[in-house]
């Protein structure tokens, strides 16, 4: 290694990633390592907005205030007859994973980003840290960062015993094209984030970017997120392909069992409002998504940090893992730029995120106990009373009041 140049190697090329190589480019020569070796999609993923987004995307130098979304200023609830329930006022910026994705990904440079980058371990020295890959090859750098996500293979090597715990339901998740969708249908939830809250279950529905990043009318997309409960044993049926496969934590979209989406189309019909039925049956390929909590004791291990879902995966309902990522890789920044001391500053950035990933994941848990199957403590049993209210719904799902 040249000696007057520091390096950081970045584990994991999502958004987590992005962020962290934007944001360490002010200090370090950058490299990001993602295990895909093809572009990645955010296969049906929307994304709520927040301010503290908008800071880290400052920071990263993103021009993003023209164009990153699309803004709604109402929720509406509809229950199961179709009929408007309830409206309440709330300005907000909703988008697309991929919209995201591309604005990060075209801003670092390409030479420093690898695909087709498969971690086996980390191995620290006295005084640098080398992260050794599948194929052979090894990257050595002053600082590692894993942002590698809910399977992180950094986290396993440090925190082994720190592992997802399954909360009960899942997601049905996708986008329908704006042009798919009727006349009356699109007045009544396009530029809404709309809800419906079949008894135990809650389907969602915001307007994100279309292919391409389109945010042209027209031209844009209806994201939907529809949680279901599911047991221990139904999540076993739910995650096994066609061939029999039984698929851990998640399933390959185009795997996902026929007869496990015909089936969640037949409950569409039984149990959601007129206007998701309707949205439904315009849905070619549905994503299946298991929904998970982890919490790490710690983020950093000398010179080596966890961000983002490598670190503390919440439930969506908060619509905040983006902004949890984005944070994290802030304050990384911030802590690695008030010292020299690599080790010092990731306990720093550890210090001030943890709380805040325990902060974010116990408030999506409180949104999250109606649709367990089960509540084990008083606690849980009075969030699930209250987020079956449809008032507290849409006054408290995907914002961050809490945090003030």
């Amino acid at each position: 290694m040249n000696a007057s140049v520091r390096r950081a190697i970045v584990i994991g090329g999502s958004l987590a990633g992005l962020f962290a190589g934007l944001l360490l480019r002010r200090q370090f020569a950058v490299d990001i390592y993602e295990r895909a070796d093809a572009e990645l999609a955010g296969r049906g993923a929307g994304i709520v907005t927040h301010e503290l987004l908008g800071e880290a995307l400052d920071a990263a130098g993103i021009g993003w205030r023209q164009g990153l979304g699309v803004e709604v200023e109402t929720r509406r609830f509809f229950d199961r007859d179709g009929r408007l329930k309830l409206e309440y006022p709330y300005r907000q910026t909703l988008t697309a994973w991929d919209r995201l994705y591309d604005m990060l990904r075209r801003a670092f440079p390409a030479a420093h980003y690898r695909g087709g980058k498969e971690l086996v371990a980390v191995e620290e020295y006295a005084g640098s840290v080398a992260a050794r890959f599948a194929d052979g090859s090894v990257a050595e750098g002053d600082v590692l960062i894993g942002a590698d996500g809910l399977r992180s293979t950094v986290r396993a090597q440090f925190l082994p015993d720190a592992t997802p715990i399954y909360a009960g339901y899942v997601a049905w998740r996708a986008l329908v094209p704006e042009q798919a969708i009727a006349p009356d249908l699109h007045a009544q939830v396009f530029d809404h984030l709309s809800f419906c809250l079949p008894p135990g279950e809650q389907i969602l529905g915001y307007p994100v970017a279309g292919p391409d990043n389109e945010l042209r009318p027209g031209g844009r997309r209806y994201n939907l997120v529809w949680y279901r409960p599911a047991d221990e044993i139904e999540l076993k049926r739910l995650l096994t392909d066609e061939g029999g496969t039984l698929h851990a934590l998640s399933i390959p979209p185009p795997l996902v069992s026929r007869t496990v989406i015909a089936d969640m189309r037949e409950a569409a019909e039984t149990v959601l409002a007129a206007q998701f039925r309707d949205l439904i049956r315009l849905v070619d390929r549905p994503i299946l998504q298991a929904i998970y909590d982890l919490e790490s004791p710690r983020m950093a291990f000398g010179r080596v940090a966890l961000i983002g879902d490598a670190a503390f995966v919440a439930r969506p309902h908060v619509g905040a893992g983006v902004v949890k990522a984005a944070q994290d890789a802030l304050a990384l920044m911030r802590a690695l730029e008030s010292t020299d001391d690599i080790a010092a500053a990731l306990k720093a950035m550890e210090a001030a995120q943890v709380p805040f990933g325990r902060r974010i994941v116990a408030r999506a848990r409180a949104l999250g106990a109606s649709l367990q199957p089960r509540q084990a403590t008083a606690e849980e049993r009075a969030n699930a009373a209250r987020f079956r209210a449809a008032e507290a719904t849409l006054r408290e799902t995907a914002t961050l009041e809490f945090l003030q």
